[in-house]
């Protein structure tokens, strides 16, 4: 599991470990739960490293919310909210597909990995805080995955998984798309598959370039597609350089 930081690094980094390390399934399945009812009394059959995390969670997403609605004029808690389950409702998808040694389908993988790679997190949260374009319609375009984020996601997904290939060191126990598209058609090669990958993601870059280029058509401001666009451009930039 891989993903980017969202307003707070160190609570989507938390999260990271304690689903790759530190918990088991009957752990984390309590902890999402937790995350899924967003109420205090829901932390206390949770270890205590778990109820830290949880609670500052809770803490720090009320007072991102309180702040963006007293300087924006909306109240972005539903909707923060609804990020943070959606990420460790994935994290948890992933964690059952470990233990359990089962690569899911490819399509399945990836429908997962796009929410897992926290892409969604990390871009609901820059809408709120620079505060262009907050309307019920963006609202509720954001909360439904749009394919400005979806696009982007795909992007970070595969682009990390190419990488898990030629990273000697990243076993991607967890799976990765070629290793589950190569399961659902074994007469495929490594090689073609990767091209496949490759041609992903070049169509997630002409999707999120017309999601672009439709400004002001699109019912989100230009912020918003330039920091979707921009994310997309940093990967592989970020890969290029470890491997230098």
């Amino acid at each position: 599991m891989k993903g980017l930081s969202s307003q707070n690094p160190g609570h989507s980094l938390a999260l990271l470990m304690i689903f790759d390390i530190y918990g088991t399934i009957e752990e984390l399945t309590l902890f999402t739960d937790a995350i899924n009812r967003w109420d205090l009394e829901a932390v206390e059959p949770l270890p205590d490293y778990m109820k830290a995390c949880l609670k500052a969670l809770y803490e720090v997403t009320d007072e991102l919310a309180y702040k963006v609605q007293i300087k924006r004029g909306w109240n972005p808690r539903d909707s923060l909210i609804k990020s943070w389950m959606m990420l460790c409702n994935a994290f948890l998808v992933e964690a059952k597909w470990l233990a359990s040694g089962h690569l899911p389908k490819a399509e399945k993988y990836l429908k997962n990995g796009i929410v897992s790679s926290a892409v969604q997190l990390f871009l609901v949260h820059a809408f709120y805080l620079m505060g262009e374009g907050i309307n019920k319609e963006t609202v509720s375009l954001m909360d439904g995955f749009p394919s400005l984020i979806s696009s982007t996601g795909t992007i970070l997904r595969l682009c990390d998984d190419l990488e898990g290939i030629e990273d000697d060191n990243q076993h991607k126990k967890d799976g990765s798309y070629l290793k589950c598209y190569m399961k659902d058609h074994p007469e495929v090669s490594a090689e073609k598959t990767i091209e496949l990958i490759n041609q992903m993601i070049s169509d997630a870059w002409k999707s999120l370039n017309k999601d672009c280029l439709r400004i002001p058509t699109n019912p989100f401001p230009s912020s918003v597609a330039k920091v979707c666009a921009n994310l997309a451009r940093v990967v592989p930039l970020m890969y290029n350089y470890k491997s230098n």
